[in-house]
């Protein structure tokens, strides 16, 4: 069914049981929007370029294994979700897409992106978890417009120094990977305000973390951590820092810094002491010690309970 929003038109077929793209939806020309999720299309045809005004079109959980090369002819698109297919390569033409400003590629099996998909300088959302991606092209520097980067569970044993060039970037996952260590360039996003780089082998954060003043959630459960940089209490807008599952045997007094802190996981660690400075966390609501053996507990958590934190030891 076309449905006519204003001068807007969109076709939505979703969990329609095809396994086509028919001539029918081929033929409506004026579509600005293609809704294909959830059905069990294998490929779509060349002649999509006919779609000349498409903006959307989003073509979710099918089995596709190949985009035609005629698809990088649309250059009106604004938006692509072609997640959860069986893609194993983007075309180097993906860079005519100009337009773009979405492009959803998530649980794919893509090894590589092409050097041409650092041309897409107005894409603000970039999915590519769940692929078998080791690097990203150089390229990708000149995303200056790009605001969430997701290349979690992925084969990433280092951090690509592009990400550093990324100055609006603000939501950062990189989360189940095998990733060591978060460098230096990281600390170049001064906008960034989230990192979800939980499950990997962390074992080292820069001295210059701190730089990340707009920082707000810094998730780095299960990974390789011992210490934590004196700069960390320079993080003055984190709200949420969970550590569970690391090696940290201390923690620097300058954490006490961290005034807009609510939420504070250190569960399973190798702590035995922590720092007095943790009394001045008093925008905390949660603290969670337990499972670090021979732990002595602060007298500051009894004034965490007094004053309504939820205190887990």
């Amino acid at each position: 069914m076309v449905l006519n929003a204003g001068i807007s038109q969109s076709l939505d077929l979703t969990c329609s049981q095809l396994t086509f793209v028919s001539d029918d939806v081929l033929a409506q020309t004026q579509l600005e929007e293609l809704w294909m999720d959830d059905n069990q299309i294998t490929e779509i045809p060349e002649e999509i370029s006919c779609l000349i005004h498409l903006k959307r079109l989003s073509a979710y959980k099918n089995k596709l294994r190949v985009l035609p090369e005629s698809l990088y002819s649309l250059t009106s698109l604004e938006r692509i979700n072609f997640s959860a297919n069986k893609l194993s390569s983007l075309s180097n033409s993906v860079g005519n897409l100009k337009n773009l400003q979405v492009l959803d590629v998530n649980h794919n099996e893509l090894v590589e992106l092409p050097e041409s998909i650092g041309n897409l300088k107005n894409l603000r959302f970039l999915y590519l978890a769940g692929n078998h991606l080791e690097s990203l092209p150089q390229s990708l520097e000149n995303f200056k417009k790009l605001a969430y980067l997701n290349i979690s569970h992925g084969k990433f044993k280092t951090l690509p120094e592009c990400i550093g060039s990324m100055e609006n970037l603000i939501e950062l996952r990189i989360y189940n990977n095998m990733i060591v260590f978060i460098p230096n360039c990281i600390t170049n996003i001064l906008k960034l305000k989230e990192i979800h780089a939980m499950n990997n082998q962390i074992n080292a954060l820069s001295d210059t973390i701190g730089r990340l003043r707009n920082l707000r959630k810094l998730m780095l459960e299960n990974n390789q951590l011992r210490t934590l940089p004196e700069s960390i209490g320079d993080l003055k807008s984190l709200t949420d820092l969970d550590l569970r599952a690391n090696k940290l045997t201390s923690l620097p007094e300058t954490i006490g810094n961290l005034k807009s802190l609510r939420f504070l996981d250190l569960r399973d660690n190798k702590l035995i002491s922590l720092p007095s400075s943790l009394r001045n966390l008093t925008n905390l609501e949660k603290i969670d010690v337990r499972l670090n053996k021979g732990l002595v507990i602060p007298e500051c958590f009894q004034e965490f309970e007094q004053r309504g934190c939820s205190v887990f030891y």
